[in-house]
Parts: C-alpha cells; sequence; structure tokens
C-alpha cells in the first residue's frame, strides 16, 4: 500500500506562466471547438493523446491514446464542475502521469455544472459502459460525488480538493476510508504553514486572511484553521472576507486597505504584520488589486502558482501546487487500475514538503527579508526583475 504523503524526487514542474497569465488577465479561448470554453490542457500532450469534443455535447470530451486501439484500455471517467485553470493544469498532469508509465487508457471528461441530473446521468454513463475509475476533478466534483456515490461500484479519486479530514470526508489520515474513495489534499497541514511564516516573520503581530466567504472548502480548511493557529501563537487574526465574488475587485480594494489601517494602529510600520491568500479563485485572480492596496505589507499565498513574472504577484508562496497534487493523484490512480490496492485503502494523500515559491522582485520592492532556508528549499524562485531563474519544467500553453 503506498504511503499517504508523497514524497518528490524532484523540484515541482513550473506550469505556471500561462496559468498565471490566463487566470489573472482572462486571456480569451479560442471558440473553434465546442468545448473551449471550459476544458484547455497543455499543448505538449499532443504527442500521446487525441483530444476530440462531442458535438452532440459540449460539455464532455474524450481522450485516447494515439498508439492505436488497445485491446482493452482502462476507461477513466473525469468529472468537473466547472470551468478551472487550475484543472487544465491537473489533467494536462495526470495524462503525462499516464503516458510515462504507460497505461492504456481512454479518458471521458464530463463538466456536469454541479447539477444533480447531469451529475448522476454522468456516473450512470460510466457504470453502463464498465469504467474502471473516476477523478473527481475540484472540491465542488468530490463533495457532490462524497454525498451521491459513496460506497458506489466504482472508485473515485480527489484531484484539486481540499482537505477532506477537515471537512469531514475522512476520519483522520491514519488510515484508509473503507469506501470507494481515494482522498488527496491541496492542503498543507497547519502547523506546517504557520512554521513556514514564523520563519518569514518571527515576530509576526498580525495576519490578514484573504479569502472568499462563499468559497466553503476554502473557509474550513484553509482560513478558519490558520487563523485559530495564528490566534494560539498570540496573533492579531483579521478575517478580510469577500462577501460577493462577483465584486471581489471593488470589496477587495477597501478590504485590503481596511486591514492595512487596522495593522498600523499595533505594527505602525508594517514590519510584522502578512496577508495571506487562501485557495479562493475570488480573491487570488485579484492578485494586482491586493498589490495596490497592501502598502508594505507582504501579500503571501496558499497557491503556489500566484507567485509568477513581473509585478502582479505575491510576494511568496507556500503551498501544494495543483500539478504536484495531481500528480500524486495519478499515482493513486494507476495504483487502483493495476489492482495492487483498493481506493478505500489509501491514506489522505498529501505532498510534502511543500511547494515554496519566491519573488524577489516583489519582495525587494517591499523590503522584505527571504530567510536563507526558505530560498534554498524554494521549487520556484523569480529574480529582481521578475525572470523565472529556478524551475524544471515548462509552461502550460492553452489549448483547444
Amino acid at each position: 500500500m503506498m504511503n499517504g504523503k508523497f514524497k518528490r524526487a524532484a523540484s515541482r514542474s513550473a506550469a505556471v506562466a500561462i496559468f498565471v497569465a490566463s487566470l489573472l488577465t482572462g486571456t480569451a479561448l479560442a471558440d473553434d471547438q465546442p468545448f473551449s470554453n471550459w476544458f484547455r490542457y497543455g499543448s505538449d500532450i499532443n504527442t500521446a493523446w487525441k483530444v476530440v469534443g462531442d458535438p452532440t455535447d459540449p460539455m464532455q470530451v474524450s481522450i485516447t491514446s494515439k498508439e492505436g486501439e488497445p485491446k482493452r484500455a482502462k476507461r477513466v471517467l473525469v468529472l468537473y464542475p466547472r470551468a478551472s485553470s487550475a484543472y487544465d493544469i491537473a489533467i494536462t498532469k495526470i495524462l503525462h502521469v499516464f503516458d510515462t508509465k504507460e497505461i492504456d487508457a481512454e479518458f471521458k471528461i464530463i463538466n456536469f455544472e454541479t447539477k444533480d441530473a447531469q451529475g448522476k446521468a454522468a456516473i450512470q454513463f460510466a457504470e453502463n459502459n464498465k469504467f474502471d475509475l473516476i477523478f473527481s476533478m475540484g472540491s465542488e466534483s468530490t463533495a457532490w460525488l462524497y454525498d451521491n456515490y459513496r460506497d458506489g461500484s466504482l472508485p473515485v479519486i480527489s484531484v484539486c480538493s481540499k482537505d477532506p479530514v477537515q471537512l469531514g470526508q475522512m476520519k483522520d489520515y491514519d488510515a484508509g476510508g473503507g469506501s470507494n474513495f481515494a482522498f488527496t489534499s491541496l492542503n498543507v497541514p497547519v502547523e506546517v504553514q504557520m512554521n513556514y511564516i514564523k520563519d518569514l516573520k518571527p515576530g509576526l503581530k498580525n495576519i490578514a486572511v484573504l479569502v472568499d466567504s462563499k468559497n466553503i472548502s476554502a473557509v474550513q480548511t484553509q482560513a478558519e484553521p490558520i487563523a485559530k493557529a495564528a490566534r494560539q501563537s498570540n496573533m492579531q487574526v483579521i478575517m478580510a472576507a469577500v462577501q460577493n465574488p462577483a465584486k471581489a475587485k471593488q470589496e477587495l480594494a477597501q478590504i485590503v486597505s481596511d486591514a492595512v489601517r487596522t495593522m498600523r494602529k499595533n505594527d505602525p510600520d508594517l514590519r510584522s504584520s502578512i496577508f495571506l491568500i487562501t485557495g479562493s479563485t475570488a480573491v487570488f485572480r485579484e492578485i494586482r488589486v491586493i498589490n495596490q492596496h497592501a502598502d508594505r505589507v507582504p501579500v503571501i499565498s496558499m497557491i503556489p502558482e500566484i507567485v509568477a513574472t513581473g509585478a502582479d504577484t505575491a510576494a511568496l508562496g507556500i503551498g501544494i501546487s495543483f500539478e504536484s497534487n495531481a500528480h500524486l493523484a495519478a499515482v493513486y490512480g494507476a495504483e487502483v487500475l493495476s489492482g495492487k490496492t483498493r481506493a478505500g485503502d489509501l491514506k489522505v494523500g498529501i505532498v510534502s514538503p511543500p511547494d515554496i515559491a519566491i519573488s524577489f522582485l516583489k519582495a525587494r520592492e517591499i523590503g522584505m527579508p527571504v530567510p536563507f532556508n526558505l530560498f534554498e528549499t524554494a521549487s520556484f524562485v523569480y529574480d529582481i526583475q521578475g525572470r523565472a531563474v529556478r524551475t524544471t519544467a515548462h509552461a502550460i500553453e492553452a489549448k483547444n
């Protein structure tokens, strides 16, 4: 049985530049494919995989191997709840891992749009066509499947999903859940996250947690646990929550400015304060606005991909990248498909150590010293001109 923690032998792949560009600038997608408004992938998978949209249903995509028709490929359903650049990175990594491991597989990607009828139809389709595995893409898909398909006949593995223990989907991290589910987690254990933050700011007085109040998984597994840990360390916690995700830009301008004013009351020169961005899309896509109003307070992200080229970046990222998480999920999937283990026997998959990303351009701009131990262990580093100087991989190019 595989260990619940995934130790990386090398630095994480970057897969950052196009992700951040498309997410933060809203790059338009080509409309020459029926699925182009919700499904993208890295261009380099085209050498091994053939991607075809369903002309009768724009919410479905089929992916098959280019090496000819195997006698009986493993059939994998990937259930999407919506479009997300995070999912673009994740599906690309899963396909890379399956290709590297030479797993004969064919994928059906279905966007069920978080609608019960469409989700149930997707499950029925998978069962009727004798599928072998389901990847639940994102916390919304995982929660829906957990509520509607726990103890179902097909194994389910979560991808790009928040911590299942904190969400009540798993009892603990020490053993498998015994059902048809295997979980991976996007969350760094809170004590680990706090240790890194304390290394960065040993005398930290204020921490403003930026979160979308409507993103329940981010609130429950990221914002609330880090706030509790900070209070236990006698820090002042400012819960800076966006109330209307559709108006996040306007709200964040006010929220961040107000937080800075509050910080100055016990930290006049703002040297002992930080902003912490959770995995809330409505929040982290507005990194430019956050930076504009954060003064000299470092903006730290739980999403490593938010550290990027140029000025529109967090100063530091401490977390589990979408790509690292997807790699672990793909390894879990390969183990289940091989018959070596059952999904219910697998412990919660947590990538360790976490991914660290540093922008020295932003650190220099705000006067933030970077401890050597963070630099030494960082898997992705940008220099003082915002150029990538440490990475082992390729960027993902949006592809239809």
